[in-house]
């Protein structure tokens, strides 16, 4: 069947996402698969248990919008304990069904026509779509993966009249890499007396690695006044397909948000946001995430370390960038293929994270693995 008219597409550049296809071609292969970001292992058993019993218990229907007040204020108390900082459940935090449809409804919320919004390459895939179909312009600033993480200076150059929101990343995926506290002073100093919004992608807050301390924008009062955090459930509870996430932002944000929220998705899985409620008590899980992917980063890297990659530092996230410049001159987009064809491993080139050509030679593995896994794709990266 055809369609008899003609379409004008809003996202003329976009098509299929990396992650789908690079998954696909695990699929179609046999491959082992560490190019799309979510574990092979299961979930806490108790947090299993506990959704059972709420839909035993009849909690099938719609939650309210803003999501259930239960998990909500679970949220509020955790978040002032991690970072002092003190959001109202009430009028503050909104449940989410993931964390992309969180960025996505905070972009609908205040991005219009011809707005500029500021964002970080390597970029995760989600935020320029979500930009463009609104109207807004991304204004794109490299990152340096080797060194000082950011050039705030070049920043304040791209910053006008017309910028109206800022997104960060961190944990940084694909990266690895961490905003330091003095990243968060100098975009503190950047945006005062202005009406920029900064949109913080913190769904890796608890996965940092050797001693280093998430900064989420929730410590410093002068940014999170201007702030929407975005974080996610399944990262944290290794429960990806649930698709649960959660968004902090002063009132009049919120309300903001809250107005494109309610005709997005509504309300999100009432059942799991019970048994996330009480499942947040147990504070060892969040608080140990960081050490028990630290270990599987180590032994990923311990596995691959006779092999002619290089390893690039991975701070945080459960994402390792591996550098394949001593094996192949290929397109990172060639040899991922190749590599999953011939190899036997899936894994995310690099270069799809950027608007353009990048030469790097940098593929993204994940190591949120069990550890036959890890060995398996090891034994096979070792041949190369």
């Amino acid at each position: 069947m055809k369609f008899p008219g003609s379409i004008h597409s809003k996202l003329p550049k976009v098509g299929t996402t990396i992650f789908t296809v690079m998954s696909g071609l695990a699929r179609q292969t046999g491959a082992v698969n560490l190019s799309q970001g979510f574990p092979d292992f299961s979930i806490p058993d108790r947090l299993v248990e506990l959704t059972h019993s709420y839909m035993k218990k009849g909690f099938n229907q719609y939650s309210p919008m803003q999501g259930a007040l239960p998990l909500r204020e679970a949220l509020a108390q955790k978040v002032e304990k991690l970072y002092t900082a003190k959001y109202n459940p009430d009028t503050e935090i909104t449940i989410t069904a993931g964390a992309t449809q969180a960025i996505y409804t905070a972009i609908s919320a205040f991005v219009s026509e011809g707005d500029e919004v500021v964002i970080f390459e390597p970029a995760y895939d989600c935020y320029v779509p979500a930009i463009e179909v609104h109207g807004g312009i991304p204004v794109y600033v490299q990152m340096n993966l080797a060194g000082e993480l950011i050039d705030w200076e070049k920043v304040k150059k791209l910053i006008s009249q017309r910028t109206r929101m800022i997104i960060i990343n961190t944990p940084h995926n694909p990266s690895g890499r961490v905003m330091s506290a003095g990243d968060m002073l100098k975009l503190q100093k950047l945006t005062e007396g202005t009406d920029i919004i900064i949109m913080s992608d913190e769904v890796y807050e608890h996965i940092i690695f050797d001693g280093m301390e998430h900064q989420s924008v929730a410590r410093y009062p002068r940014l999170a006044e201007r702030a929407i955090v975005v974080s996610s459930f399944g990262k944290t509870y290794h429960n990806t397909g649930w698709k649960i996430g959660h968004v902090l932002a002063p009132e009049e944000l919120m309300k903001e948000f809250r107005k494109v929220h309610q005709f997005n998705v509504f309300s999100v899985n009432t059942p799991a946001q019970f048994a996330l409620a009480d499942f947040l008590e147990d504070k060892d899980h969040y608080l140990e995430l960081g050490a028990f992917y630290q270990e599987k980063r180590d032994t990923f890297n311990r596995l691959i370390g006779e092999s002619r990659f290089k390893i690039r530092p991975s701070e945080g996230t459960y994402f390792q960038l591996l550098d394949y410049s001593d094996i192949s001159d290929e397109k990172d987009t060639d040899y991922a293929i190749r590599l999953t064809k011939e190899v036997g491993v899936a894994s995310i080139p690099v270069s799809v994270f950027y608007h353009e050509k990048n030469e790097d030679r940098f593929l993204r593995f994940c190591f949120a693995k069990e550890d036959e896994t890890m060995e398996k794709a090891a034994e096979k990266l070792l041949k190369q």
